[in-house]
């Protein structure tokens, strides 16, 4: 096999062209005090960048798991860094509202395409036990695109300026098409061929099933419930709250968003190890993960602003959990479809937390605005912003709850019963003594 087509390097292309839609997506999160004064938008118009673009992405997911089965992963990466890229220069010299936002419809559409597709080719080049694995760490690896826009990307704007930051952002994702294009491939040299791309009614009948099992639901309910807040607050709110409500230093705050992604890309290996190893318990991780989320804001928003800065630092760390947390959701997908179905499944997934994500963060912004109009970064407006989160939390712990009931049940009445965690741990114990 030659060495450009050995499983690792296929791998990590793909790796790297998420790594830079990563950052192509975070972008905006340490550009958001600076877009507010050049294109002089409030808090609820700010949001509106990022809604619309999470929008896009969320809207896209179901869309782009068909096109995936269709057409390839190869072809949906590229055309996916395509997109991000063209979105990033289209922004770097926009002067306007109007085509800043449709710049960041372009990124979100590009990104979109880009994550399911990389994960779809996993199980192709690796055995299975290494498919859960994998799969968190392609999603925590990518998170390394958020440390390039915390700290070269805010380097360059914070110096040169905005339009060579963007361009510089603009290239970085051709070069990632150029690599995909180049190595990139869906399956090694000599395995079966892909699946005949499925007809408009096979399509609707996926959708169905996909829908119909409760194991995507659970995927779906995980992957809202663990997701949501690291990423609005990677994503756009984290460091306008850090420095404008808790007044850390900007330099500061940009470490702390490097932190969350270190912390994720420890957490993630060990997530994927349980979940491989314990296949029936993925669920009681995940109401863990959730829980853990909401504890934290509870605590920091109940200590009246400025809370001390290793607190912040715990909250970020436990935001960390997050998104190795909603990986659990793709394997939930995994799992319970069958391989012709699956690019549908993941994308079903894939809606969950980015549309909790785009909703929190307007109404965050929306909130921000009501108590104190354009000027609404302040303490006390952050303090009230954050507590839209709970609603999600809610939704998705019952929705978990539901879903896994539902899957057990059919997992049982297919002779797979899976025992109550104190069973389980009871029968653990008895072969120990024995």
């Amino acid at each position: 096999m030659s060495v450009l087509r050995r499983p690792l390097v296929v791998w990590s292309v793909g790796l790297f062209a998420y790594l830079v839609g990563v950052m192509h997506r975070t972008s905006f999160g340490v550009a958001g005090l600076d877009a507010a004064a050049r294109f002089h938008a409030s808090p609820a118009i700010l949001s509106g960048f990022i809604v619309l673009q999470l929008l896009v992405y969320a809207a896209l997911q179901v869309p782009v798991g068909v096109l995936l089965d269709r057409f390839g992963a190869r072809t949906m990466v590229v055309a996916g860094a395509l997109l991000m890229a063209a979105g990033q220069a289209a922004l770097a010299l926009a002067t306007s509202l109007p085509l800043a936002i449709a710049a960041r419809v372009l990124v979100g559409a590009g990104d979109a395409l880009t994550f399911i597709s990389v994960l779809s080719v996993i199980g192709a080049w690796f055995p299975a036990r290494r498919v859960p694995m994998l799969t968190q760490l392609t999603g925590l690896l990518g998170q390394i695109g958020q440390v390039l826009s915390a700290v070269p990307l805010a380097a360059l704007l914070h110096g040169p300026g905005w339009t060579p930051a963007f361009l510089s952002a603009a290239a970085l994702g051709v070069v990632a098409a150029l690599a995909v294009l180049a190595i990139f491939r869906e399956r090694p040299d000599g395995s079966a061929a892909r699946p005949d791309a499925p007809t408009p009614r096979e399509v609707l009948d996926g959708l169905k099933k996909s829908w119909s099992e409760p194991g995507t639901r659970l995927g779906l309910w995980t992957h809202t419930g663990t997701q949501f807040s690291g990423t609005v607050f990677g994503l756009l709110w984290g460091v306008p709250y850090l420095v404008a409500g808790q007044g850390v230093a900007s330099g500061t705050a940009s470490l702390m968003l490097t932190l969350l992604v270190a912390v994720g890309i420890v957490a993630g290996p060990l997530f994927g190890t349980f979940t491989a190893r314990h296949p029936l318990r993925r669920s009681n991780l995940v109401m863990l993960v959730i829980g853990s989320n909401a504890v934290i804001w509870t605590i920091v928003l109940l200590v009246p602003p400025p809370a001390p800065l290793w607190l912040l630092v715990v909250l970020v760390v436990v935001l960390a959990l997050g998104p190795p947390g909603s990986m659990i959701g793709f394997d939930f997908a995994r799992t319970f479809n069958p391989e012709r179905r699956r690019g549908t499944a993941v994308g079903i997934v894939n809606v969950g937390g980015f549309t909790a994500s785009l909703l929190v963060s307007l109404a965050i912004g929306l909130v921000l605005s009501a108590i104190g109009g354009t000027g609404g970064y302040t303490p006390e407006a952050f303090r009230v912003a954050w507590t839209v989160q709970y609603v999600i939390w809610a939704f998705a712990l019952v929705g978990v709850v539901v879903a896994r009931r539902r899957a057990r049940r059919n997992m049982a009445l297919a002779g797979t019963p899976v025992p109550s965690l104190r069973a389980a741990l009871a029968a653990r114990r008895s072969s120990r003594s024995s």
